[in-house]
């Protein structure tokens, strides 16, 4: 299914996607200064083995297609598309936190220049995109095999960095989902296809996967708490590398099945425009959960983080709707022409669905 260039379960999984992201942050925001632990919590602590796979597979989805345009091309739509956008949300959040409400413009200069080698906050996952973009790349121009990258990617997952910097941290994490979206795409599209064609059996199939993923989630030895979610036999390096593959491609089936339901077309949307959504949710969900926890008026942790997730979601949204009305202010989610390093079709509002 497509539309104006689009593939329209890419953008519902994208969607699925970005809202269990922002309800991660919305519930561990809200469980962090109340100390308390709703519905929401438990809703993220099923989708920890996935949720963050899921975006970088996604993606990579549609790598294949960029991957062999000159250098100069490819490293403006795969690595400085990203980086403008870290550096440029970095500012403002530092600015705001740090320079603003904290009074400490120097401190917020200093943070901005450990920024650029240790991604801040929430925009880790963008400034990564721009690394594993650059990282794609270099092991197609070396030749590297899908069979060898592959099996070399997920060891490194499982065994981790071993060490503390965040940079090296987070790639040994989540490249190999990256590298899969790109790798595995044919497949991947097949495997959609296939349970469009036969819902009754996808959503079989998703039903049974969803109840082992919760038994493993939920199995002896996991916690919840206000911040964090520590698994039970879902743990195991080995164990939670298949759930998160597992887990993405049913987001994937979920979004294929979900978008030929009437009343869904919003969560497209938001998949279509999550990069508006991942860059700009924080800054208000933390003003309105402040707002709400000091006015006393919500005390129920369960309506408290709902409606910090509702807001979060909402009011990039309104932001992006008033700046495509008025026109002002769209360098915040559109690259500007300075910004770009090499001639392109400009590109704005989403982590790439299609490659442009």
């Amino acid at each position: 299914m497509k539309d104006a260039g689009r593939t329209a379960w890419v953008d519902a999984a994208k969607g699925l996607s970005i809202l269990l992201v922002v309800m991660m942050y919305a519930a561990y925001n809200t469980g962090e200064h109340s100390g308390g632990i709703g519905l929401l919590h438990y809703v993220i602590g099923f989708a920890t083995p996935f949720r963050m796979p899921e975006l970088f597979l996604i993606s990579g989805l549609f790598l294949s297609q960029v991957i062999d345009r000159p250098w100069l091309r490819y490293a403006d739509r795969r690595v400085v598309h990203y980086f403008y956008f870290y550096a440029l949300w970095m500012l403002i959040m530092i600015g705001l936190k740090v320079g603003l409400f904290a009074g400490a413009p120097l401190d917020a200069l200093r943070e901005a220049a450990l920024a650029l080698g240790h991604p801040y906050g929430v925009l880790w996952f963008i400034y990564m995109l721009g690394v594993f973009g650059l990282a794609a790349k270099l092991l197609w121009q070396a030749r590297a095999p899908h069979w060898l990258v592959i099996p070399a990617a997920a060891a490194l997952q499982m065994a981790g960095s071993g060490t503390d910097v965040h940079v090296a941290e987070q790639f040994a994490r989540h490249f190999v989902f990256f590298y899969l979206g790109y790798a595995a795409a044919p497949l991947i599209f097949r495997f959609v296809e296939w349970a469009e064609d036969h819902a009754p059996l996808a959503l079989f199939g998703l039903a049974a996967w969803a109840l082992l993923n919760g038994l493993l989630v939920f199995s002896p030895g996991f916690a919840v708490m206000p911040v964090g979610m520590e698994m039970g036999e879902a743990v195991s390096p080995p164990v939670r590398l298949t759930l998160a593959i597992a887990g993405a491609l049913a987001l994937c089936v979920s979004g294929a099945l979900l978008v030929k339901l009437p009343l869904t077309g919003w969560l497209s949307w938001i998949g279509a425009h999550s990069l508006v959504i991942y860059l700009a949710f924080t800054i208000p969900m933390s003003i309105f959960r402040e707002a709400a926890m000091r006015a006393g008026l919500i005390t129920d942790t369960n309506i408290l983080s709902l409606s910090v997730l509702i807001v979060s979601l909402a009011s990039p949204v309104v932001l992006y709707l008033v700046i495509q009305r008025f026109g002002v202010g769209r360098f915040l989610f559109e690259r500007p022409r300075w910004a770009h390093i090499a001639e392109a079709r400009p590109v704005g509002h989403g982590l790439p669905a299609r490659a442009a």
